[in-house]
């Protein structure tokens, strides 16, 4: 069978590296000013240019998002922006605006169209829209079910892809005004301040001033809260049903998260070549270690149960590793570590390095640049350690959250 690409968000240069050296095939990356991802970091036109380089010299692909809905006056800025596309020719652009796809196929028709999950594509009907019309991959709507994508994919020959992992808008698809109407930042314009994620009170017109916390249980609620998506348990379902590409939510997340994510599912999607497909203790578990609301399988088996909602803030953002630091190079048997966050000796870390996960190695010696013996050091700065074999340049350092 034919294995999925794995797919990576770029947020930002640093972040484009992460998921290249952890595995990932292609990365999805954009311009703050036509991304729904705007305030991810994100790249200017002369680092898009660099990061193409990169990319094709580790042989990967890279989607560019121009996703956003855009108005009249938005036209000729990306009118611009697709003739510089044409300058480092990206292996598809990623819309989610019918104009857009315009737009695209008549500046840059060499460059293949991908249509963005924002397209709310739910049925083989729109799937084969798109097709005719000339796209090569549509970006499946979160809403489906894996039986529903089986019928999508024996009507349509063009590519599948839907995400596997992270953060879940509550709105359709992503379409929501929430935070235009709160904070007047649009989220179909890549400004959104996650609004569903704040906690809400309620007030009864007649008592004016008297607010009430709306409740679930003891704990309060977050209402509009979901959970994230987690599918590494099922991907060998979403493989059988037709799917081309498997996608990692995450251009705001940190390289943290990043790392864990891709490398976990990089293993798991290697692993469907052999059947049946067994999840790995180890893949739960790192799953685990980085901030998250919490797991579910979305809308993939149907309406999602009560579960699949936070109602608890206690269960909002649980993290049990957090990053130390990210090996620069290797010098006279040492690691360079540019660290970003305080260490001294004494301290337990662990390595994201194939065969050393999970396990803790002591801080036994440091030093400076110059070689020289030190007790700690601080965040920005960058260190010399031993480190054991197997450690490779841009891997991660991490150590566990003391409660």
């Amino acid at each position: 069978m034919r294995i999925p690409e794995l797919l990576a968000p770029a947020g930002n240069f640093e972040k484009l590296k992460t998921a290249i050296h952890y595995g990932a095939d292609a990365v999805y990356m954009g311009l703050s000013e036509f991304s729904l991802r705007a305030k991810a970091g994100n790249f200017t036109a002369e680092e898009l240019a660099k990061a193409a380089q990169l990319v094709r010299l580790h042989n990967k692909k890279f989607y560019i998002t121009v996703n956003i809905f855009p108005h009249n006056i938005d036209l000729a800025p990306i009118k611009e922006h697709l003739l510089f596309l044409k300058t480092i020719s990206p292996d598809a652009v990623i819309v989610a605006d019918t104009g857009a796809f315009d737009l695209s196929s008549e500046i840059i028709p060499e460059v293949p169209v991908h249509i963005s999950t924002q397209a709310n594509i739910t049925n083989f009907r729109t799937a084969k829209f798109w097709e005719k019309l000339g796209a090569k991959r549509i970006v499946l709507s979160r809403e489906l079910t894996i039986e529903e994508i089986k019928d999508i994919r024996e009507h349509v020959s063009l590519e599948l892809e839907c995400f596997i992992h992270g953060a879940i808008c509550i709105s359709y698809s992503g379409r929501c005004y929430i935070s235009s109407f709160l904070a007047n930042r649009s989220g179909n314009k890549g400004e959104c301040t996650n609004s569903c994620r704040w906690n809400y009170t309620l007030m009864e017109e007649t008592r004016k001033g008297q607010y009430f916390p709306v409740y679930e249980n003891d704990k309060g609620t977050y209402i509009l809260s979901s959970k994230d998506l987690c599918m590494i348990e099922h991907l060998d379902k979403l493989a059988d049903a037709g799917l081309d590409s498997f996608k990692i939510e995450g251009r705001m997340k940190g390289i943290n998260y990043l790392a864990g994510v891709v490398k976990t599912y990089r293993e798991a999607v290697d692993s469907l070549k052999d059947r049946p497909y067994t999840v790995k203790e180890k893949w739960l578990r790192e799953l685990s270690m980085f901030s998250s609301r919490g797991y579910t399988a979305g809308m993939f088996f149907g309406s999602p149960p009560d579960s699949g909602y936070n109602h608890n803030e206690n269960e909002i953002y649980k993290i049990s590793h957090e990053l130390v630091g990210v090996v620069q190079s290797m010098r006279n048997g040492k690691a360079v570590i540019s660290l970003r966050s305080s260490l001294k000796t004494g301290d337990h870390i662990e390595f994201l390095s194939p065969g050393l996960e999970h396990q803790s190695f002591e801080v036994s010696t440091m030093y400076d640049m110059e070689e020289d013996l030190i007790e700690s050091g601080r965040n920005d700065e960058s260190v010399l350690l031993p480190v054991p074999s197997g450690v490779r340049e841009n891997d991660l350092i991490r150590r566990q959250v003391q409660d």
